[in-house]
């Protein structure tokens, strides 16, 4: 038996036992998750804490999500009932007020996801499950068909009333939609990059707290992409639903990076870049020193390393190689740092020898490389 075959049925063995080893599980999923026989989207389901340890409550706990999510596309998109009160209605608890401050949100979601993982087609493809309420309706069903009426309207009623420079910045805004790097398919078709629109707006409504924030369509991707390409055709069937709860466990785990008030706390933002400093000082103190010397912050290039999990710095295959690794650390975001810390330290000697703008440039733009060899050096730097 090859080694690949001996990893997946050890995957195999681990899932056929009643009650998961979630030890066993993530010590060998922290070494990569075979794509083959839908491996890798059942493992990240069970290790974003989607579906329980034992076995005999999966499909139930399946069946009840999955019908959750269908109620929450009934009432939030579906049939969500329009606004009844003036249009003109000042007050902030205004249901016209709500839905234009919804639009606003949907705006932004819908140029995120247009121009989602470009070097692939997957997502400007035609999903095989389109959702048949939306599709199929003769209504305003389609998220990107509200926008661009929505951005039309308005655009009316500041000609009318309010003059036109707004107006044009409306005019550009809809055309910006119009012209997008993905465009809509025929009607009873739907795109990849439409569920994920979909998704993510629903996610908005139902965290107003926090709402959209750009960046999370590039956190969603990758997941999605893995549940929708699954071998088993009723998972790919329910990708969506899976992918929406999995997305949400995530981000209640992340969701401090993406809340500036939150930024100097243990768990925001520049306390994950300080924690990566400190990881690069104590594993190599000439580069530390090098980018101390020349005072580039890891603001410059380890914000959006941390706050989107690397998920812009690799290709999609790689991306998920890594979340494998990152997924099966139960201190993942201490993986997050090793591996951040291994990509600097793997082009040391670039760093060493070249001046403040070739480094922000080489870290901004991490070059093409062999995952294996920057998640090596991570376990290297963990057990250092």
């Amino acid at each position: 038996m090859s080694l690949h075959k001996a990893r997946i049925k050890a995957f195999e063995d681990i899932l056929d036992e009643d009650l998961v080893n979630i030890e066993q599980l993530q010590k060998l999923a922290f070494n990569g998750v075979p794509d083959e026989k839908g491996l890798r989207s059942f493992v990240w389901k069970i290790l974003l804490h989607y579906i329980p340890l034992e076995k005999s409550a999966w499909e139930s706990t399946l069946q009840k999500k999955r019908q959750l999510y269908q109620q929450l596309i009934n009432e939030i998109i579906v049939s969500p009932g329009g606004p009844t009160d003036h249009p003109l209605n000042l007050s902030p608890d205004s249901s016209w007020s709500t839905y234009f401050k919804d639009n606003e949100v949907l705006l932004q979601i819908d140029k995120d996801v247009r121009r989602l993982c470009p070097d692939i087609s997957f997502f400007q493809s035609a999903t095989e499950f389109p959702c048949s309420e939306i599709v199929n309706s003769n209504g305003v069903k389609r998220l990107h068909k509200r926008v661009e009426q929505s951005v039309l309207k308005y655009s009316t009623l500041e000609r009318r009333g309010l003059g036109v420079a707004k107006l044009s910045n409306e005019i550009r805004r809809s055309e910006s939609i119009t012209s997008g790097d993905y465009t809509p398919l025929n009607e009873g078709c739907e795109a990849h990059w439409e569920v994920v629109e979909r998704m993510l707006f629903l996610y908005a409504k139902l965290n107003p707290g926090q709402g959209y924030v750009q960046g999370m369509n590039e956190i969603i991707g990758p997941i999605y992409h893995t549940f929708a390409s699954d071998c088993n055709v009723n998972f790919r069937k329910h990708a969506e639903a899976d992918c929406f709860f999995c997305f949400t466990n995530l981000m209640a785990e992340i969701r401090d990076f993406f809340i500036r008030t939150l930024d100097e706390t243990e768990s925001g933002i520049n306390y994950m870049m300080t924690k990566l400093c400190e990881c690069v000082k104590k594993n190599d103190r000439a580069v530390w020193d090098r980018l101390e010397k020349q005072e580039l912050r890891p603001q410059y290039y380890s914000f959006r390393w941390l706050t989107l999990l690397l998920s812009q710095e690799f290709s999609l295959p790689d991306v998920e190689r890594i979340w494998d690794s990152l997924f099966a650390d139960p201190q993942r975001f201490n993986s997050l740092i090793y591996i951040c810390c291994a990509m600097i330290l793997l082009v040391r000697d670039n760093i060493l020898n070249a001046d403040f703008a070739s480094n922000v440039k080489l870290l901004q733009n991490f070059p093409p490389m062999d995952v294996s060899l920057i998640l090596n050096k991570a376990v290297e730097i963990s057990s250092g």
